[in-house]
């Protein structure tokens, strides 16, 4: 991390970045997109005070929303980082520009001014004190409108001081694969005091923390958002001494609407709107809400007057705010009854072994859910029975299917944390399940035990020695010289299906010499790569690759793809996360990151191209075979990193 800014530093570098934002740009838009750190800290308080406006992209963002935002604000992507006039006027007084995610892959433009934005972060500190500001730290992603004015912009307000490490080092280098065992370590290291967290991330610390029986006696206020909480989660959290506050908020309304007090009678409800914000309920039961709200969007000035949220609510007696769910989402059973899916989510989400759900069964008699395993020996089915148990009969859930991760990758879940339902039901529920997917779903809990192997999640965090890198760099080299054979072996197979033959002969191309790779590697690593050439696989690399033969010459040849598939996907963690997490542990040269760092940039287009490959194979032998395979490689590719000797110490669990 950056040395720490004193506010006299703060200030001064403020000032200098205000000089230099000076002239006709400043009332051009500027584009953000980065990573946390104090350059980017210093920048955003900068452009506020020199009223630039300012576009926002989370980094999460998939490159379609971000050439709709660029284009909807008139960028070209080569001058993305540069100050340019937007084609449709911003509302007059504009600060912010913040792209939604929303339940589409087209985000809009919400146009916010400074004001709002300072009063609705003034409205925090009035409601929760002057006692809080204490070491607040940035864990959601850059981007996300929600920590920036409530934790930034609040944290400035109270005096506190505002910790900004790069997500990689608070286990969040994928936001969505989060290693929060190292994030309990970091905020126990960084004495931080309050957090602001979605619910996906609150459940992961919890279930680090039960898990490692550790305390963060620290923290003083952790805020939760951007989806509703299960009332179990809240139980288990409080248990562990977790100062959980719920809220409420929209992205209109600049982020934070409402937000529990400390010491509420009752927990599960969004708490009572702050004081620059007034709520009522809609005689249909949507949360009305009236005061500060945005400007508009990019060339459509906002209409004054309440602001119809289509969140459905109600308030109780003490002035409370709980949300119920979406009005827009609301099921309609063939009895015709309402149900809001959101209400049996919650109540699934409760179940130890639902990571997520998603209820649907428009026009059925009952309804019926697409789960997620939170665990790899999740039983799904024990959980179903036991949300039932809590439900009325109408409202129970009659079936389900087991799907993979909606994540922001592949376009199913918002950076908040909230499902696309449109897109997961487009992939899931509108025809048969292209078969990658099916294929994710198929082995998703085979790549959880993989990926709770104590050798991967080290070499994901980077606490791992050289020695243990070069044992790993070893191994690899053992089992990627046979790579080529075995495509070969494959394709000699496959001589009449032209179509993987084509996609094997690229294949081949592309991965001749990557062995080459690995063994320089090792040399920049400081190994003896001539030793490791002339050396043998260990036994558990060597069962690996004697199954990939096994399985291609005596079964299926197809069944290769599986390998591939595994291989591939693996990689792409492996050299976003591992990599720099490993070279930052380790100081060692880029040149000795060349296979992991090339090779993964290679196969997230390779990944792309997989899919639409094994998508075109109709035969359900074939398919078999794929799904087989990878299950078996999952396995046998744990064993090798497994079979790698690490030192307690250096092993984080």
């Amino acid at each position: 991390m950056a040395s720490p800014l004193s506010w006299a530093d703060l200030v001064n570098l403020v000032a200098a970045k205000v000089a230099t934002l000076e002239g006709p740009q400043a009332t051009s838009l500027y584009v953000m997109a980065g990573d946390h750190g104090v350059d980017m800290a210093v920048l955003e308080l900068a452009l506020l005070e020199a009223g630039v406006p300012v576009l926002s992209l989370p980094t999460f963002f998939t490159q379609d929303q971000i050439d709709h935002a660029l284009s909807a604000c008139g960028l070209e992507g080569e001058n993305a980082h540069l100050p340019q006039p937007a084609p449709s006027p911003l509302p007059h007084g504009t600060a912010r520009v913040t792209f939604t995610s929303g339940s589409t892959g087209r985000p809009k433009g919400v146009c916010l001014s400074a004001p709002h934005m300072l009063a609705v972060a003034g409205a925090v500190v009035g409601t929760v004190g002057h006692a809080h500001a204490g070491r607040h730290c940035a864990v959601l992603p850059p981007g996300i409108l929600l920590e920036t004015v409530a934790g930034y912009f609040a944290t400035m307000i109270a005096g506190g001081t505002y910790v900004c490490p790069p997500q990689a080092d608070i286990g969040l280098g994928d936001p969505f694969r989060p290693d929060f065992g190292l994030m309990v370590d970091q905020i126990a290291k960084l004495r931080i005091t309050s957090l602001i967290l979605v619910p996906e991330y609150l459940a992961g610390l919890v279930a680090a923390l039960e898990a490692s029986g550790r305390a963060l006696p620290d923290l003083t206020l952790v805020a939760v958002g951007g989806a509703r909480v299960s009332v179990d989660l809240l139980g288990r959290a409080s248990a562990l001494g977790l100062p959980v506050r719920q809220g409420y908020g929209l992205t209109e309304c600049a982020s934070v609407v409402s937000l529990e007090e400390e010491s509420e009678e009752v927990t599960g409800s969004a708490g009572r709107p702050l004081g620059h914000v007034r709520a009522s309920i809609a005689a249909d039961g949507e949360i009305i809400l009236e005061g500060d709200a945005f400007l508009g969007t990019i060339g459509e000035p906002r209409v004054s007057g309440p602001l119809a949220t289509g969140d459905i609510g109600r308030i109780d007696d003490k002035g409370r705010l709980w949300i119920e769910g979406r009005k827009s989402a609301l099921i309609v059973t063939s009895f015709g009854r309402n149900v809001s899916p959101e209400w049996l989510e919650n109540v699934l989400l409760a179940q130890r072994g639902v990571a997520q759900a998603m209820v649907h069964g428009e026009g059925k008699p009952q309804p019926e859910a697409l789960l997620v395993a939170a665990h790899p020996d999740a039983d799904l089915a024990g959980a179903v029975f036991a949300a039932n148990a809590t439900l009325p009969a109408y409202a129970r859930i009659a079936s389900w299917r087991e799907v993979s991760p909606f994540t922001p990758t592949n376009g199913l879940l918002t950076g908040h944390g909230r499902i696309r339902r449109k897109a997961i039901a487009q992939v899931w529920l509108a025809r048969m399940p292209a078969f990658f997917d099916e294929l994710e779903a198929f082995t998703w809990r085979d790549r959880l035990r993989f990926l709770a192997i104590p050798q991967v999640k080290a070499g994901l965090a980077g606490t791992i020695t050289r020695r243990a890198y070069i044992d790993y760099l070893t191994q690899a080299y053992h089992h990627v010289r046979h790579t080529v054979p075995l495509m070969r072996e494959a394709r000699a197979g496959l001589l009449k299906r032209p179509r993987l033959v084509r996609a094997l002969d690229g294949y081949i191309d592309e991965e001749t010499g990557h062995e080459e790779w690995i063994l320089a590697d090792i040399a920049a690593a400081g190994g003896n790569a001539d030793a490791v050439r002339a050396g043998r696989a260990n036994t558990a690399t060597a069962a690996m690759v004697d199954h990939a033969y096994a399985a291609i010459s005596a079964g299926n040849p197809v069944s290769f793809f599986g390998m591939v598939y595994v291989l591939e996907s693996v990689s792409v963690a492996l050299a976003q996360r591992g990599a720099s997490a490993v070279a930052a542990n380790l100081g060692l040269p880029p040149e000795a990151f060349t296979y992991l760092t090339s090779h993964g940039a290679l196969d997230q287009d390779h990944m792309t191209f997989f899919a639409g490959l094994v998508n075109g194979l109709d035969d359900e032998v074939d398919r078999a075979a794929i799904v087989t395979m990878a299950r078996d490689m999952f396995g046998l590719f744990g064993a090798v990193f497994a079979s790698i000797a690490l030192e307690d110490d250096h092993v984080r669990a």
